[in-house]
């Protein structure tokens, strides 16, 4: 007998939700012994590791080949996109990475634009270090332009979770588990020279001309302008001690010494000794140029520290029995700011660089280690590793600053907009220089040239699982975009538009440049213009509802933006997007940043929060203003002053023309009529009869002249 519907009905839904079940539980297929052939040839079977990490140890037959791991289960740490780049990536039983493969990545700037060989070729460059090794983007890896933040990223996440799978494999040491230490201000023990250097409390670092000329064969520096000298004579011979722990400071300095120094040390400094003789100075001459010392450096767990004239200062005659005859000798301070850590060790990096042509060099880094001893030091606990974008900003503190000046620059702007527009010669070059400064340093420089994917991205975001941290990551995006949000509360999109946009910028300085050069300029009709703005609109409706079926596929679609081809990428691009946003460039010149206008979904984007608005600060209260005068709408450049008078603030690029205007008493009309009566009572009272004035010279008297004034054109 068949079984009614509705029972037939409900064991279906039954047996359909337990294949469901099935699916969701069942474990994602394994990774094979071909994936990682690439970083372990002879590989034929892989196992699970003994650690609470997902690691699989990696067998050539019985023969332990290394470990292999996705570093999404190891270190997930958000990009600039807000998710993280996952990576496969292999470590050798000695701790040297074999292999390091991008597996997945959401990265706007990656997906279109920069090729992805690019970032594989990065993340490959890592191999063969050590996990320990400090690497530096820029010195051992180099960087992809355009993508800076993105690097930075990939090169934490390889070597962070690369660290932490040889630290859970007892392949190294846990650097998390690695306190901060602090010095012993009671182990103390009186000693010489032997005694000091005996025990590594002093290092020693000595190079003979031949080892340096050896570090330099094969690179154009091998023979240029380089006469040899004998190959063990002394290059240079070079001490260095840890200050701070008072067996080395006490003996070194002296009790009054030792005592001085520390009481000129703040709560977190450093103070290190370095003497030396030879032929090469350590301290060089770049020092008295530009107050940096360009021969010696400290690094830790990939961290420089470079010194300062104010890091600097001379260290006296010195007693201490055994010591040899140096010729230079110097105490250096490692600031707070460093995060120096006397607990663990630390490298004293001697550069040294030689003429490889008529204006380019080579030089390469001798490195000599130190441990402060144990005796020394005491080790409080474990701390938490610093999130990435810490470091990112600690690393930005230039862009960071020079950012900030200018931002209080252009806030000083609009806050006194009304005074500085009665003085245009101050305000046009100004504005001027301001727009150079943003599209040189804000844009081709520090690359932060705001999208419609940020907008995207954001929302994205507050939809599914909002990160701080995924924005903090890029620190003069987060500046600006917090500047803009604030902004566009007092003034509206304007301000951004018109002032901080360096492809906007990039059109206003062509179309400036074109007008001196006479170009004839194009200007469309109101109707139709104001037709056309309802464009960019379109394309941001477009754009958001792409990103809510695919964030990536909406970010391919926002190449309408040429902000990556022209600003974040510097024209270095397949040519169709380099003529699409050259020719968005060229119509500049014809047509005042046509783009801008009808185009730019990010101009959209902020003109719609931009309605909320505080105040009005664009004066346009005289009764004439559009009725019958059209000066200030005739004027304006991007055409966003109605015929009526009104100014769309949604469309006004707060260029703060039509405000001189407003205020010219040669140009604006109520303000012409209102000069003409003042000239006319002054006129009137320098005219009236009885007005009379007395010249000490002379016996009778003469009418006051009149008060020069300028005539009307």
């Amino acid at each position: 007998m068949p079984l009614p519907w509705p029972r037939c009905s409900f064991m279906l839904r039954r047996l359909l939700l337990c294949l469901i079940g099935v699916c969701l539980t069942f474990p994602a297929l394994a990774m094979t012994a071909s994936e990682v052939h690439s970083g372990f040839p002879g590989a034929d079977r892989l196992a699970p590791a003994a650690t609470e990490s997902p690691v699989n140890e990696v067998y050539a037959g019985d023969e332990l080949l290394g470990y292999a791991f996705e570093t999404v289960d190891i270190a997930p740490i958000p990009a600039y996109s807000g998710k993280p780049v996952n990576l496969l990536v292999g470590i050798d039983p000695d701790g040297r990475l074999t292999m390091a493969r991008v597996l997945d990545h959401a990265e706007p700037i990656m997906l279109v634009g920069i090729p992805d060989r690019k970032l594989q070729d990065f993340a490959g460059a890592h191999v063969p270090h050590h996990v320990t090794d400090a690497l530096k983007i820029g010195d051992n890896l180099d960087a992809i332009s355009g993508a800076t933040v993105t690097v930075i990223v990939v090169n934490d996440t390889i070597m962070r979770a690369a660290r932490r799978v040889a630290a859970d494999l007892g392949l190294i040491e846990d650097p998390s588990a690695q306190p901060a230490a602090t010095v012993r201000p009671d182990v103390f023990r009186e000693a010489d020279w032997q005694a000091l250097t005996g025990d590594g409390t002093i290092r020693r670092l000595r190079l003979t001309h031949g080892e340096v000329d050896a570090a330099f064969v094969g690179t154009p520096a091998e023979d240029y302008l380089h006469t040899p000298e004998a190959p063990d004579k002394t290059f240079i011979d070079l001490y260095y001690s840890y200050l701070n722990a008072p067996t080395a400071g006490r003996n070194l300095l002296g009790e009054r010494g030792y005592d001085r120094l520390m009481a000129e040390l703040e709560a977190g400094e450093h103070a290190i000794a370095l003497m030396a003789s030879g032929d090469y100075s350590f301290k060089g001459s770049g020092y008295v140029r530009g107050g940096i010392f360009d021969r010696i450096e400290v690094s830790q767990d990939g961290r420089t520290i470079t010194f300062h004239d104010r890091d600097h200062q001379r260290l006296g005659r010195l007693a201490l029995d055994g010591m040899p005859r140096m010729t230079e000798k110097d105490i250096f301070v490692i600031r707070e700011e460093a995060g120096f850590d006397p607990g663990r060790p630390w490298q004293l990096n001697l550069l040294v660089r030689r003429a490889s042509g008529p204006l380019d060099t080579e030089f390469t880094r001798f490195s000599a280690d130190y441990r402060v001893p144990d005796a020394y030091v005491e080790r409080p606990e474990p701390v938490v590793e610093r999130p990435v974008w810490v470091r990112v900003w600690h690393d930005k503190a230039f862009q960071i600053g020079v950012l900030g000046a200018g931002l209080l620059v252009l806030t000083g702007i609009m806050l006194f907009q009304d005074v500085l527009v009665r003085y245009p010669r101050v305000l046009a070059p100004l504005r001027l220089g301001f727009l150079v400064y943003t599209l040189v340093f804000i844009g081709w420089y520090g690359l932060a040239q705001l999208s419609v994917v940020n907008v995207l991205t954001f929302t994205n975001a507050l939809i599914t699982d909002f990160s701080w941290s995924s924005f903090l990551i890029d620190p003069m995006m987060f500046i600006l975009w917090c500047f803009v949000a604030v902004s566009l509360l007092l003034w509206g999109r304007g301000v951004y538009c018109g002032w901080l946009c360096p492809f906007g910028a990039l059109q206003d300085l062509v179309n400036k440049a074109a007008r001196r050069l006479g170009v004839k300029q194009i200007q469309i009709p109101f109707g139709l213009h104001e037709r056309l703005w309802a464009i960019k609109y379109i394309i941001l409706l477009g754009l958001f509802a792409l990103s809510l079926h695919s964030l990536g596929t909406a970010e391919r679609y926002a190449e309408v933006e040429p902000f990556k081809t022209a600003i974040t990428l510097r024209f270095q691009r397949d040519w169709p997007f380099v003529l699409y946003a050259l020719g968005l460039v060229a119509v500049s010149a014809f047509n005042h940043k046509f783009y801008c206008r009808y185009v730019c979904p990010l101009g959209a984007g902020l003109a719609v929060p931009a309605r909320l608005r505080l105040f009005d600060w664009l004066k346009r209260h005289r009764g004439s203003c559009g009725t019958p005068c059209q000066i200030c709408a005739n004027e304006c450049e991007v055409a966003a002053i109605h015929p009526d008078g009104r100014i769309n603030a949604n469309e006004c690029h707060y260029c703060l023309d039509c405000q001189v205007t407003y205020h010219d008493d040669r140009r604006c009309p109520p303000m012409i009529k209102r000069r003409k009566r003042y000239e006319k009572a002054a006129r009137l009272a320098g005219a009236r009869p009885g007005a009379e004035t007395h010249d000490s010279g002379q016996a009778g008297s003469s009418k006051l002249q009149p008060i020069p004034i300028h005539q009307e054109d």
